[in-house]
């Protein structure tokens, strides 16, 4: 028996050996590479299209949600091993129309690395910015309107079934169900509490423009915007803050709205151009909060909204 094992330690066993070697270490690394037979999961970018991608999948794949509750979707980033994990999914869910702008080469990566991907935005019918320095482009806050929420659903059961293997496609689709039915309980309260505003208080001023959606489903006008444009990432100019105190002042504005996870002092100084009593209130725009703030949850945070826009629009 030694001897046989000193014989293959020869130059030709040896040869043999590493021969071996190289072929075993190749079919582990094509094992445990991001091939089409080792995907698994969802990975979604945003935490609002996460919750509602999570409600959808329920306990039949793991749903790994990249954005971080309070984050601005413009501007957050994922580590190393984030990225990892999005070139392993068999399916990526992002919002796109170039909402997450600090995440698009991990997308366009994992793309090109052939990740099954979902764009939710651009499949329910999208809207264009009316005004400000986005005008004509792509509005990707589409989740204002409950109703495109609904097909966001149906798009993202659908996609699930097919790309996301081992998922009970029954399960997958009651649970659509179930969550479309709170969607549409969610439209009508919030177009019951719309009901309080007279139709001459529907003008908006938010932080940006996010609302434009919310706008066209309930009737409300938008006024502008402090920040004129669809994007955190911009800065208004002294003469963008005081066109827009000068339309408020004719509107007779008496709320601005401004995002609860960014600072309102640009909100405040436009007020302050006014010259008139304004209020200042904070919505939930873009981000989710953790389970200990006012929107854990999508219809947490579109309902909270809703009844905030109502109190500060209506006649007191």
């Amino acid at each position: 028996m030694v001897s046989g094992m000193t014989s293959r330690r020869g130059p030709g066993g040896l040869v043999q050996i590493l021969a071996a070697l190289s072929l075993a270490l190749c079919g582990c690394l094509a094992g445990c590479g991001p091939g089409g037979d080792d995907r698994s999961g969802v990975v979604v970018t945003t935490n609002i299209l996460g919750d509602i991608t999570r409600s959808i999948v329920g306990d039949e794949a793991e749903v790994t949600v990249l954005m971080k509750p309070n984050a601005d979707p413009h501007s957050f980033g994922i580590s190393a091993r984030e990225a990892a994990r999005v070139e392993r999914a068999a399916l990526l869910i992002h919002n796109g129309l170039g909402l997450e702008e600090g995440v698009t080469r991990s997308v366009e990566a994992a793309e090109a690395a052939g990740v099954p991907t979902l764009a939710v935005g651009e499949g329910v019918n999208p809207l264009r910015y009316r005004e400000g320095k986005n005008a004509q482009a792509l509005d990707p806050h589409f989740w204002t309107d409950p109703r495109r929420v609904l097909t966001a659903v149906d798009t993202i059961a659908a996609h699930v079934e097919r790309k996301v293997p081992g998922v009970d496609t029954a399960k997958v689709r009651a649970n659509a169900a179930g969550y479309r039915r709170q969607v549409e309980a969610l439209d009508r309260s919030m177009a019951a509490a719309f009901a309080r505003i007279p139709a001459e208080r529907r003008n908006l001023v938010t932080n940006h423009h996010v609302f434009g959606y919310l706008a066209e489903r309930y009737g409300f006008t938008v006024i502008g915007a402090v920040i004129p444009s669809g994007t955190t990432l911009a800065s208004p100019s002294g003469s963008d803050l005081r066109s827009l105190a000068e339309a408020v002042r004719r509107a007779g504005v008496p709320t601005v709205f401004a995002d609860s996870s960014q600072p309102d002092r640009l909100a405040r100084v436009m007020a302050g151009e006014t010259g008139l009593d304004i209020r200042v209130s904070p919505l939930y725009s873009e981000s989710l909060t953790d389970q200990n703030g006012g929107a854990p949850t999508y219809l947490r945070m579109m309902r909270s909204n809703a009844e905030t826009i109502a109190a500060g629009l209506s006649p007191q």
